[in-house]
């Protein structure tokens, strides 16, 4: 996402005037840059330029063993498996559903990286790299992709390589040659795209054969109805740019169409678009909205849009939506999707990981104080996870574990710091560059991270890692000079591939629609912006971004972020706060009256749980019945969260010895015995194999597995009885290893391993399970190394001096072959428990409930969208505090939103008991959805 450069025409400040001559557009921004940077570093001491300059040549040396090793390992496979060492090729490996949709046997990572290198200095590498695009790449393959990752990917891709390449022919030294081969590759693509936007509603469908194209029985697709909002507005810059490039209006005149068409199906009352919509109806599918996940680059591409167009009404789209974002969506420093038709109303208490582009954006737009605070507590989150979780919770703990090195924050820090020159942001671009040479780097290239508690990897490099990461970094300690061309003079798209601004006015010979005013009553206030007066965008204060991001220090850590508690009209007149479904206790009478009022019935079940059911016409008023709503949908969300709650952690196997010097991290399953890992020091120790291999008779080689951690073979008796077995032979440890040949955790979830019914208490080493595939992977090393040393721990530990020592003296060739063996295959799933017995070789059970005096039971929800609620008090509380002063919390923000809100009266809107009504079997389906929802 965002805007290149020190603006790529306008960072500091907010959109330009209208009719603003384009001519302008740099030396605009480079004032409000400059004026913007005095004021900063007036207080504070920036960094040093030889920091700076070993900090940009540290991103030059990642991104060449990135590159290099896909070149090497990989191409033309379209990514590399840094694992293993080899590249991913569509269909030769298991599937991992929607992910290889971005996968066209086109050679996707080499297509995404050619900008990169022109941005980081690399010319005549580039120069290769187009010889071999022109030469290796086809585009005619028999494959199913999304068009909306081959737009932003591949068609951009190639775009941004063609706006470098004729920039570096027309400064004479390099890509003499060059007759615009990219250009004509970009536009036999986008025609091959074109099919796609066959529907009634000019909304592309979500797939493509890249061969047959839609609907034909070869091509395999067609028969979708739902695509995403992102996935169809994020088009323009793309398709816009190849019709500036080429004259052909076509691309163009798709994506605007698609663009009008989603602005017309916005909640008019709300201003919002939802998550899903059906290209046939243009009905909602998913009715939550948020600037994350499935809608980021819709709103990107609009003032984008405008920037590189000049196109009035893409701003004013923008400024309209952004005006809804900041009334509903932002409850600083968090961003919470609500429903487009009841805003005020939340519709999840988490936060996936694509939002972290947004406080880029609201530089781009000029509303720094809002971009400050979102873009610290999501570093405060990295801070204590290393990386940004793919989804964390309001109280930001992990809610989806994995990190595929997205690049969202990075780029969210750039622009931070060209706004502003707080030499604070290039302390945390040093963070990121520390982290993913710690905890992501591997002999052959930079491995996504399976689950961020574990520290285990996945097997997987994106091209986006490439395409985006090492360019933000690295445009971040870099100097005007250290560019070798003026990157003012383009447009960042999302994918970061540079647009030229001065297609603005090329070409335009698109026939332009405004269907702004046609749907709209607009404030002109939000169309008056100019480049800021900095006293006004930063006040007389040098410290200003420190004084904003001081309170947010420790609130990951100590205190109860601000906007978890969703301020709504029931503070109207002095009233309390509505019933929040952490605090409800089914032996209050008050709260019980409260449930009354609300159209909540309750009903004590025999087992002893407390069922909740809403009928909201049996509310005492309509407020009352969106208050239930909401409380439902809380309950339904703290069920979730304490079913995850119940379950044990995912534990870490470590190789730590020669080679590996803790780089291969696997991902094992916990036991329900021995020695908890969480609680005690981890266990490192050597591996051995047991005999016999099952470990279910007394060990006939004592002394082979004597103070060591014992290997066996899962089947033929209980996991129990392996343990004691090999505990009597002297292990301190041991691994079950799958007897499921083949079996890993990418496509089955782990589980842990029971006792047999029996007291385990005679049990005090660790126990640990992997799959086969897993598994292999110590075989295999003990094959070739014969002494493997492995660390059993409930976290992968970083590695210490000792390691870091042997490992720089061994030498470059050795770490470059340690390659086939490294397979790390992880999951962060833990449902079942697997319990073996004499007679049958698995049995699959549900965990263990804990005792009702440690945990209340866990609230359960029935199909029709009814819960259930332990009749004891539980409280839900962020991860290391408790919020004690939640009364003044409420009133504070009540104030706040207040005056944030001035024309926003819900006391005053009340809705019918009938539109509640017709909105309540929606919802629900809406709420279900989302338990299941997958970024």
């Amino acid at each position: 996402m965002s805007e290149a450069g020190e603006g790529g025409g306008r960072v500091a400040g907010s959109p330009l005037p209208r009719r603003a001559p384009w001519s302008l557009v740099a030396a605009t921004a480079t004032l409000c840059l400059v004026s913007a940077t005095s004021v900063w570093t007036a207080g504070a001491a920036p960094m040093s330029r030889e920091e700076k300059q070993k900090l940009g040549n540290q991103v030059l040396e990642m991104f060449d063993h990135a590159y290099g090793n896909y070149m090497e390992h990989a191409y033309p496979a379209d990514e590399l498996m840094p694992l293993t060492c080899r590249g991913r090729v569509r269909g030769q490996e298991p599937s991992r559903g929607d992910v290889d949709d971005a996968l066209g046997k086109f050679s996707l990572t080499l297509i995404d990286s050619l900008d990169t290198l022109v941005v980081l200095n690399k010319t005549k590498e580039f120069e290769d790299a187009v010889r071999k695009v022109l030469r290796d790449v086809n585009l005619d393959n028999d494959v199913v992709v999304s068009v909306f990752e081959t737009n932003i990917r591949v068609l951009g891709g190639l775009l941004g390589g063609h706006s470098l390449a004729i920039m570096l022919r027309e400064k004479g030294e390099y890509m003499q040659w060059y007759n615009d081969e990219l250009l004509q590759m970009a536009k036999q693509l986008g025609y091959k795209l074109l099919p796609a936007f066959n529907t009634t509603s000019g909304l592309p469908y979500p797939r493509i054969n890249l061969k047959f194209g839609i609907r034909k029985p070869e091509a395999r697709t067609g028969t979708e109805t739902d695509t995403c909002t992102a996935c169809a507005g994020t088009l323009i810059l793309e398709f816009a740019a190849l019709s500036r490039f080429t004259g052909a209006t076509i691309f163009e005149e798709y994506a605007r169409k698609a663009l009008d068409f989603l602005w017309e199906k916005r909640q008019r009352s709300s201003n919002l678009v939802g998550v899903t919509i059906n290209i046939h109806t243009g009905d909602w599918v998913r009715k939550d909205s948020g600037v994350g996940a499935g809608i980021d680059s819709y709103y990107e591409y609009l003032l984008k849009a405008y920037v590189l167009l000049g196109d009035d009404s893409f701003l004013e789209r923008f400024n309209t939506h952004y005006d809804a974002i900041m009334r509903y969506i932002s409850q600083p420093p968090l961003l919470l999707d609500v429903h487009i038709h009841k805003p005020m109303l939340n519709a999840r208490t988490w936060m996936d990981a694509l939002l972290a582009f947004f406080p880029g954006l609201q530089v781009l737009k000029g509303d720094i104080r809002p971009a400050i605070e979102t873009h610290e507590m999501l570093y405060q989150v990295i801070k204590k996870h290393n990386f940004l979780p793919e989804a964390f919770t309001t109280d930001f703990r992990v809610h989806w574990a994995q990190h595929p090195l997205r690049p969202e924050f990075a780029e969210s820090t750039y622009f931070l710091y060209k706004a502003t020159g707080d030499p604070y942001y290039l302390e945390v671009g040093k963070t990121l560059i520390e982290n993913l040479n710690k905890y992501a780097r591997v002999p052959c290239g930079f491995a996504a991270m399976k689950d961020v508690r574990t520290g285990s990897h996945e097997d997987r490099m994106d091209s986006f890692f490439l395409a985006e990461m090492f360019k933000y970094l690295y445009l971040l300690f870099a100097d005007k000079e250290d560019i070798i061309f003026d990157i003012e003079d383009y447009i960042f798209t999302t994918e970061a591939h540079l647009l030229p601004l001065w297609l603005s006015t090329t070409n335009q010979n698109i026939s332009k629609k405004n269907t702004t005013s046609e749907y709209t009553e607009l404030d002109d206030s939000n169309f008056d912006w100019t480049c800021p007066n900095t006293q006004i965008l930063f006040p007389n204060d040098p410290l200003y971004a420190q004084s904003i991001r001081e309170p947010l220090k420790n609130v990951v850590d100590k205190s109860c972020p601000r906007g978890i508690i969703r301020v709504e009209e029931s503070f109207r007149s002095g009233a309390k706060p509505p019933l929040r479904a952490r605090d409800f206790m089914a032996t209050n009478p008050e709260h019980l009256e409260i449930l009354k009022k609300m159209g909540v019935s309750l009903i004590h079940l025999k087992d002893g749980r407390v069922q909740l059911v809403q009928h909201a016409i049996q509310a005492a008023s309509s407020i009352d019945a969106e208050d239930g709503l909401r409380f439902m949908q809380e309950m339904i969300e703290l069920s979730s969260q304490q079913q995850k709650e119940q379950q044990l952690p995912p534990r870490a196997v470590q190789i730590v010895s020669h080679p590996f010097f803790g780089r291969v991290v696997l991902t094992a399953g916990p036991a329900q015995f021995g020695l908890d890992l969480s609680k005690h020091k981890e266990t490192r120790g050597f591996v051995a194999s047991s005999k016999p291999y099952n470990g279910c008779s007394e060990l006939t080689n004592p002394e082979a597995v004597m103070g060591k951690i014992a290997l066996i073979q899962r089947g033929q008796c209980m996991f129990a009885e392996k343990a004691r077995n090999i505990q009597n032979a002297g292990a301190i440890g041991g691994i079950v290893i799958d007897d499921n040949e083949g079996s890993s955790s990418d496509t089955a979830p782990l589980f842990q391993m029971a006792g047999d019914g029996k007291d385990t208490d005679d049990i005090k080493i660790p126990m640990l399970f992997l799959f086969s595939k897993e598994g292999s992977i110590i075989l295999d090393a003990i094959r070739e190394h014969e002494e493997v040393e492995v660390l059993l721990s409930d976290k992968a530990r970083d590695r210490d001096a000792e390691m870091e020592s042997e490992e720089q003296t061994s030498s470059e060739n050795d770490s470059q072959n340690q390659s086939a063996e490294q397979v790390i295959s992880l999951s962060q799933t833990f449902d079942l428990v697997d319990q073996e017995s004499p007679d049958e070789s698995s049995v699959h059970s549900h965990l263990e409930p804990t005792s009702p005096a440690e945990t209340p039971d866990a609230t359960s929800i029935s199909p029709s969208g009814e819960t259930s609620n332990p009749t004891e008090s539980h409280e839900t509380t962020s991860l290391d505090g408790e919020c004690t002063d939640i009364d003044n919390q409420l009133e504070e923000q009540s104030e706040t939103e207040e005056d944030s809100s001035p024309n926003v009266s819900w006391g005053k809107k009340v809705q019918p008991i009938d539109s509640i009504l017709a909105d309540w079997n929606e919802d629900i389906e809406a709420f279900e959805m989302m338990e299941k929802d997958e970024l």
